[in-house]
């Protein structure tokens, strides 16, 4: 059965509901603004956006604003933990997603209850043809307000509208902006109750029946740290619409994976994989490939490379999870990337930023899947060995740890081990495996939650900003400025002076200091008042309109409101706008050379020097660095004009200019372009011209992670130096071999094809003096319990030349264990061999003997059951290692 089959023709598309939402609001005077990418900018709270209001945040918390007063979007999120989704239900339950569609509506201080209500009455009856009969709605115990609203503004009945308490009263955490919310649900029909308890009756927030279709947040209170509610200065409203489930309501069907926005893809996933689809439990590895692939497709797309930390742990755990499930449908093959290309063809018009990086979405899941196929059949080797066991001791249940080392280790999800274990009648310790998943997800938390400042340096900052509003940044025009002191904080507290000796975070009301952002580092100078001097160290931002000065008060004392004389540091700042310019280039030159795929990934730009993190999937070869750099420097030389210009984002993303994942970006813009080949959203400082940076010298080229590659460079005098100190480099080499510079690589060639003569002639020479000494260690060897047992200190030996020598003294023996060990300088290396009779016969094993005498030498070592080596740096005590031997083995023995 095709799942796209199922749908009637005449109900509304996926796309048709979306883009009424969307143009419903906009005829109301609503600026449609663009989906923000699932990484969230500048909010280390999150691990992914997960709600469409995550971009607004700063506009709730009072520190930020936008040119419009209403707003209305779909946003693409990413749920995978916590009371939103549960991971194990993809598939399972009809409802459930990692990446899903939020449509919302925003009003920052404009509208508030009345049009909120009005506006959905309006869309869903008169719009979507809901039935008024089918609508409840429900608003928190004590809103009255939004009560007789309901009454009033619309027609629904007086009894479908229902109080609740915490079910309708929405908070950002445990303090903040948080308000009551009113919630419209749809009765489904008696048919849509699971419920079995003969004693239930159906009702909103009790069964399946009636079914949340829309969220009005009504953000009126700040909350303060007493748990304290206090009006807010404007009101806002913040709603939320789940996509899917609104589509699968308005097409008339039971769940999210019957309607068009899934069975498209599920009819490609049957397609490419030969196995028919089915809408019952037969057909969850489908519907979980369905959904994985969605959220792989725009977490990479948006910059989330797989890792084994945060975001790019998450994002891996999804991939092997469709792996696995790939399986079950016989796929023992790279396959889930040939599905980007339907999600794309399905969403690219809806967000389009993924649709330029569809092939780098595509190498990188096919990268993955590949390296997962190589470690999958261990893993079901090691579960098919502990099911073993566990039957063999006739236990019934796999231990929970075990159950969460399968899947931290090899993807394994929780419910495929189920399936395994009930398969030979066992369960597993459900407790235990989430006792183990909990701890790997404090782990999680803690690699990608931002570090800083306690809490309540934070708060301070957000009072200031409160009070004084942003500061007004110069440093595009000037290096000097006049301003003053607005606020002195010494660790995290108001301060009313600072003397000589301090150090202290100092705020102006405007600077033409930079604070350090987007990669570019803070400025360094000097703020001056008639009785003081304070040396500043560092320039950061603790939000985003914020700058704040780390200073150390060298000369008098300083209080807030005087004024003062601010001037950055002009050569350092220079070094720097070279740096940032050259930045932009090599960026434009990536795209150039590899190919427009290859997108931003992180940066540090310094006085002299870049570090540029980039996506692209394989490494970047000789000649192709050589590619970039020189059109780099052809570029420089040509002293191309950089032009920076202001403007409206979308009118920048409509010239073509690059904007970056995780970066957070107002409604206007600066654009820097220099000549045509780059053009890119930055706040940071530049040159005028090209020609200023002198000179651009990469360094390296290496990888940090997977599908992320890095390159560093020197820029204008620090390149000049490094190629001056390179050449000094080779002139020593050359006069050290006694040749000219130009003659240089010969003569080393010479010299290293020489030496490599030497080490075969002296590994010829121990191969015979190996074979001479077989003879006379053979004869020495101690019999133990029937087999012989060789242990030796052999003189100026390398560990080949050892393991050469066991090898010839395994063959000799026919039945034995072998011990040897040779020192060469401080370093001592052990070689052991176990004859494979006595691997399997008699239980020895040479890694553990070697663990044992290494273990008297102060070293350490391990290997296979038949070879293994060690190593110490004790010398002296190399003798007392092999004596112990015989012991050892005997020791050993089953």
């Amino acid at each position: 059965m095709r799942a796209s089959n199922q749908r009637e023709k005449s109900l509304m598309t996926s796309n048709e509901i979306r883009s009424s939402f969307l143009d419903f609001f906009r005829e109301r005077g609503h600026t449609v603004v663009p989906s923000a990418p699932v990484v969230p900018a500048e909010d280390p709270t999150l691990l992914f956006t997960n709600a469409g209001m995550n971009q607004f945040k700063d506009v709730f918390l009072g520190v930020g604003q936008r040119e419009y007063k209403r707003a209305a979007d779909s946003q693409k999120c990413i749920r995978v933990s916590g009371k939103h989704n549960d991971l194990e239900e993809v598939g399972y339950s009809g409802g459930h997603h990692t990446f899903f569609e939020m449509l919302g509506n925003w009003s920052f201080g404009d509208y508030y209850k009345h049009e909120a209500i009005e506006f959905a009455w309006e869309l869903v009856t008169e719009i979507w043809k809901i039935p008024k009969n089918r609508l409840w709605a429900t608003v928190h115990l004590d809103d009255d307000e939004a009560e007789k609203l309901w009454t009033t503004v619309t027609d629904v009945p007086a009894s479908q509208v229902i109080r609740f308490d915490k079910d309708n009263f929405w908070e950002m955490g445990d303090t903040g902006p948080c308000g009551p919310c009113s919630e419209v649900h749809i009765d489904l029909g008696p048919e849509a109750c699971s419920t079995q308890d003969p004693a239930h009756e159906c009702g909103v927030n009790k069964c399946d029946r009636y079914r949340e279709l829309w969220n009005l947040v009504f953000i009126q209170y700040n909350r303060d740290a007493a748990g304290k509610l206090y009006p807010l200065p404007e009101k806002h409203v913040d709603t939320g619409m789940g996509f899917e489930r609104a589509v699968a309501i308005l097409q008339g069907v039971d769940s999210n994976y019957k309607t068009d926005v899934f069975t498209p893809l599920i009819d490609v996933i049957a397609d490419i994989t030969d196995s028919a689809y089915s809408e019952d439990i037969s057909g969850v590895a489908h519907r979980v490939i369905a959904d994985h692939v969605r959220c792989l497709t725009f977490a990479i797309g948006d910059g989330v490379m797989p890792s084994n930390e945060g975001r790019g742990y998450v994002i891996r755990r999804i991939l092997r999870r469709a792996v696995l499930y790939g399986k079950r449908l016989g796929m023992d093959v790279p396959f889930i990337y040939r599905l980007v290309d339907k999600v794309i063809e399905l969403l690219g018009s809806v967000y389009a930023d993924v649709v330029p990086r569809r092939e780098f979405v595509k190498q990188i899941v096919r990268g993955e899947e590949g390296r997962f196929h190589q470690t999958l059949d261990r893993g079901l080797e090691i579960l098919g060995k502990s099911l073993d066991e566990l039957h063999a001791q006739q236990q019934s249940v796999v231990p929970g740890e075990r159950a969460f080392e399968l899947y931290d280790t090899f993807g394994f999800p929780l419910d495929l081990t189920e399936i395994l274990a009930r398969e030979r009648g066992l369960s597993v310790d459900e407790k235990g495996f989430a006792a183990g998943m909990a701890s790997q997800q404090e782990r999680s938390r803690a690699a990608w939650k931002a570090a800083g400042g306690s809490g309540k340096g934070e708060e301070v900052y957000l009072e200031i900003l409160k009070e004084y509003e942003k500061t007004e940044f110069l440093g595009y025009d000037t290096e000097e400025a006049e301003a003053k002191v607005i606020a002195l904080i010494r660790g995290d507290e108001l301060v009313s002076g600072i003397h000589e000796g301090e150090e202290v975070a100092a705020i102006l009301n405007r600077t033409p200091f930079y604070a350090e952002s987007g990669g570019q580092v803070g400025d360094i100078g000097i703020i001056e008042s008639e009785k003081a001097k304070l040396n500043v160290v560092d320039t950061f931002k603790p939000n985003p309109d914020l700058i704040v000065h780390k200073c150390k008060v060298i000369e008098g004392e300083i209080t807030p409101q005087t004024p003062v004389t601010s001037q950055i540091d002009a050569v350092r700042r220079a070094h720097i706008a070279a740096s940032h310019t050259a930045t932009h280039m090599l960026h434009g030159a990536l795209r150039k050379v590899l190919g427009t795929h290859v997108s931003q990934a992180g940066s540090l730009v310094e006085p002299g020097r870049l570090r540029f993190d980039f996506a692209h999937f394989q490494g970047v070869t000789d000649n192709q660095l050589r590619e970039i750099e020189g059109f780099i420097n052809h570029c420089v030389r040509m002293n191309d004009e950089v032009e920076i210009d202001s403007m409206s984002l979308q009118t920048a993303k409509d010239k073509g200019a690059l904007a970056f994942f995780g970066d957070k970006y107002g409604d206007v813009v600066r654009v820097v372009e220099i000549g045509g080949y780059s053009m890119e959203l930055c706040g940071g400082t530049h040159t005028r011209a090209t020609g200023e940076i002198g000179l651009v010298k990469i360094l390296n080229e290496s990888s940090i992670a997977a599908g992320t590659r890095r390159i560093e460079a020197v820029t204008g005098n620090s390149a000049y130096q490094h190629v001056c100190s390179e050449d000094d480099l080779l002139s020593s080499i050359g006069s050290i071999l006694k040749t000219p510079k130009h003659r240089t690589p010969e003569q080393v060639e010479r010299l290293v094809q020489a030496n490599r003569e030497l080490e075969q002639q002296i590994n010829e020479l121990q191969a015979k003096l190996a074979k001479s000494s077989v003879v006379d260690l053979a004869n020495r060897a101690v019999v133990v319990d029937g087999f012989r047992v060789v242990a030796s200190v052999v003189d100026r030996m390398d560990r080949d030349g050892l393991r050469r020598l066991a090898d010839e003294l395994k063959n000799r023996l026919e039945s034995g264990v072998i011990v040897l060990a040779s020192a060469t300088g401080n370093e001592v290396a052990f070689i052991t061999g176990v004859t494979p009779d006595l691997v399997k016969g008699r239980g020895l094993q040479a890694g553990k003997i070697v663990q044992a005498v290494t273990r008297i030498a102060d070293g350490r070592g391990g290997g296979r059951p038949e070879l293994a080596q060690g190593g110490s740096k004790e010398p002296g005590k190399m003798q007392c290692a092999i004596d112990a031997v015989v012991n050892i083995v005997a020791n050993q023995l089953n």
